[in-house]
């Protein structure tokens, strides 16, 4: 009885000990906690389970891949000004004036679910040239989103818009319509890429790399997009009569956006 209690814990003390590279989980462990028999020496061994046969030995990489893509569509971010002396009037001129907005870009073939009304505020103007501030008249601007605009031919849409009673163009973003899959082929490459560096890490360390452990997606899904400053600026600054003579010539340019995924994997070490 002595001798089988000194055995179990001499060769407990080498499962122990049993923490490098070359680990490799027995190919059919008996349960957690319960005694398997050596076919050689016909003693009883402690099994470990293919977690405990690994425990830390694991190796964790950070990859990030790019995927450059050619943005097809656009979202202009419009907005509409009004004013008069009494809040009701100036409301119903803004109103009126959004209306016939929407219905010129729906005849520009802007689908109207591209059409969004994303803000709209009214405020009193005031006159401060005395010691008294007073109130003047009223100001009402409505926000318009139109996305989903085909980048072909842009430039007509704006310049109509313009002329349709727009004051304002907020912003003009660029954006990709086959973002998913770009992402998707980034997303691929990554992990790619992950595996090379791991095989790498591992070969220098005189180790392998077996099956992955675990995989997370460290990058935040989020829609490429860039906005174009130069054109919004043009369309603030010049007058209407100036973008109407620049609409056949202007051309809008709109360049690649690159979509970026990333991910940390951990593979098994041995």
């Amino acid at each position: 009885m002595k001798k089988i209690i000194c055995t179990l814990s001499a060769i407990g003390m080498i499962l122990i000990g049993l923490t490098g590279c070359g680990n490799t989980p027995s190919e059919n462990p008996a349960p957690e906690g319960q005694l398997a028999v050596d076919a050689q020496t016909t003693n009883p061994v402690l099994s470990s389970s293919p977690q405990d046969a690994y425990g830390s030995n694991s190796i964790t990489v950070n990859s990030s891949e790019k995927v450059t893509v050619v943005p097809d569509i656009a979202e202009v971010v419009y907005s509409v000004r009004t004013q008069a002396r009494e809040a009701a009037a100036c409301q119903q001129q803004n109103t009126e004036q959004v209306s016939q907005v929407i219905e010129l870009l729906k005849g520009l073939n802007v689908a109207e679910t591209s059409i969004q009304t994303s803000d709209y505020y009214m405020n009193p103007v005031y006159d401060y040239s005395g010691n008294t501030a007073r109130v003047t008249g009223y100001e009402a601007i409505t926000t318009l989103t139109v996305s989903d605009l085909p980048i072909d031919g842009l430039d007509e849409i704006l310049v109509q818009s313009v002329s349709g009673g727009i004051n304002t163009i907020s912003s003009i973003t660029y954006q990709a319509s086959k973002y998913d899959e770009s992402y998707q082929a980034a997303l691929t490459a990554a992990v790619s890429t992950a595996h090379q560096k791991a095989e790498v890490l591992a070969g220098a360390a005189g180790c392998n790399i077996g099956s992955v452990i675990n995989i997370q997606e460290a990058s935040g899904y989020s829609e490429a997009r860039y906005s174009d400053y130069a054109l919004t600026n043009k369309y603030r600054s010049s007058a209407k009569e100036e973008l109407m003579a620049e609409a056949d010539t202007a051309g809008i340019m709109p360049g690649e956006i690159q979509v970026e995924a990333s991910i940390v994997v951990e593979y098994q070490l041995y």
